[in-house]
């Protein structure tokens, strides 16, 4: 290896790219040669192309600050993310059972509700869960699936091994980032491309449409499926429009539907159309303004009717939500073993339950070591990462949990993997990252081969959220076992 790599270890961490021993794993063996191999500066270079494309192709997030939104451009770095096919058919598996068990728990609750009859999950968890919507109960949505998309993120530890660090059921982002991530890397890699069997995942939009597609109440060729989102100002804009174009679907706000005899129609030129699936990336509280926030301008009135008629379908469909609470999710190892009669093939990071008062006085004597997490927030907002966090930070967040000790979890201080980051001119640096595939489910499921890798930019830095200052890598699924 040349210079480039002179110097880089990871020795205290996993690291995706480079053994301990400073020798590339297998599938990064080609990836890393070929680094090695550019002349001075040629990295620098691929770098600026990657930045100049994203310019170009206006890929952008937006951040919510205190002056107001703020649009930038995404944060990419162009040395990807490596992980074995064979390792990965086992994580995919993993994916596959956790949220089939997660879909007939959401099920059970809003029904029969026999995994708390049977005392696997205490009642006061669903009760006193925010995302938990009385209004769902005995609704009978297609296959008995409540949660179609889920973004779930995955950490590895020091010693290599996948866990689930949560799952995102609501309206889960990030999958056009993927995407796009795979579009920038051919451009500025291109070499790469011919010489790796890297498997492909550009099929996603395809998968999506057809899951869509397999949820429509009415038997006809061309169900009509809508994307609809909060609009321009909300931070995932970007995603919404990318994946209604992908998917050759209209994106549409709430003003541009309306609800009669029980049936959704979308305003058109042509007159109003009869809409059979709607891709929501509105959350609960906004969809229908007769049946949650009458101050909602996002939603449409109606909506909640046509879908319990079964005359429309939503996904993800309201209420959801309520196994994407991080106290449940402590749970999801026994919900796994309940329904599906199963060991977990993917493990769950050791969860503190602040309510539970044995629990809760080991998190207030450790707050330095652990991250606190509220059990309903995402985007990397309201935690504390202990070993990085001030004596009046900890005073703060024991407060808090004294106050609301169930709106609370406590996780270990993770030894998260890192992987090879270009920081500055040409100097390659551990980072830590994680992982966010994303897994379908309608009639059949369908597993990303791969999925957004979000990388911490700042040395030592455990937050990967763009929103906190993350970027992002592509992820390579190299099928090491036809070679």
């Amino acid at each position: 290896m040349n210079s480039i790599w002179d110097g880089y270890e990871s020795v205290s961490h996993f690291d995706e790219l480079v053994s301990s021993k400073g020798k590339p794993r297998e599938a990064a063996d080609k990836l890393v040669e070929h680094i090695a191999d550019m002349e001075d500066g040629e990295l620098d270079k691929r770098r600026q192309m990657a930045e100049a494309t994203i310019q170009e192709m206006g890929i952008s997030f937006t951040v919510y600050t205190e002056e107001g939104n703020i649009d930038r451009a995404w944060p990419f770095d162009i040395i990807p993310r490596i992980i074995p096919s064979d390792e990965w058919k086992q994580v995919a598996e993993g994916l596959k059972q956790r949220l089939s068990a997660l879909n007939m728990f959401i099920d059970d609750l809003y029904h029969e509700q026999k995994i708390i009859r049977d005392g696997v999950v205490p009642e006061h968890v669903i009760q006193g869960s925010p995302n938990f919507l009385p209004e769902c109960i005995g609704v009978n949505p297609a296959h008995s699936v409540w949660a179609h998309i889920c973004g779930t993120d995955l950490v590895r530890d020091g010693d290599g091994k996948f866990f689930v660090l949560e799952d995102n059921l609501r309206v889960p982002s990030g999958v056009s980032y993927m995407l796009e991530n795979r579009a920038i890397t051919k451009r500025v890699l291109p070499e790469i491309f011919e010489k790796e069997n890297i498997l492909p995942l550009d099929d996603y939009c395809a998968h999506l449409f057809d899951m869509l597609a397999s949820l429509s109440p009415r038997d006809v060729e061309e169900p009509e499926i809508v994307v609809l989102t909060p609009g321009i100002f909300n931070s995932a804009y970007f995603e919404h429009a990318f994946l209604a174009q992908q998917m050759g679907a209209e994106l549409v706000e709430g003003s541009d539907l309306f609800v009669e005899d029980d049936c959704v129609y979308m305003k058109t030129i042509a007159g109003p159309e009869r809409v059979d699936v709607i891709y929501r990336r509105i959350d609960d509280a906004f969809i229908d303004p007769e049946v949650f926030r009458k101050d909602s301008a996002l939603g449409v009135p109606g909506l909640m009717k046509a879908w319990k008629k079964g005359n429309v379908a939503l996904a993800n469909a309201p209420g959801a939500g309520v196994a994407d609470d991080k106290v449940v999710y402590a749970y999801v190892p026994a919900i796994i073993k309940y329904y599906l009669d199963e060991e977990p093939i993917l493990s769950n990071v050791e969860t503190y339950l602040c309510e539970d008062p044995k629990q809760k006085e080991y998190v207030l004597a450790n707050l330095d070591k652990l991250v606190v997490k509220p059990a309903n927030e995402s985007g990397g907002y309201g935690m504390l990462v202990g070993p990085h966090s001030t004596k009046k930070e900890q005073t703060k967040f024991a407060q808090l949990i004294n106050e609301n000790p169930r709106n609370y979890i406590a996780q270990p201080t993770l030894n998260l993997s890192t992987a090879p980051t270009l920081i500055g001119q040409g100097k390659l640096e551990p980072r830590h990252l994680d992982l966010r595939p994303f897994i379908l489910q309608g009639k059949d499921a369908y597993v990303t081969t791969g999925g957004l890798t979000r990388v911490a930019m700042k040395k030592g830095s455990l937050v990967v959220n763009s929103s906190q200052g993350g970027g992002s890598k592509d992820t390579w699924i190299v099928d090491t076992e036809t070679e």
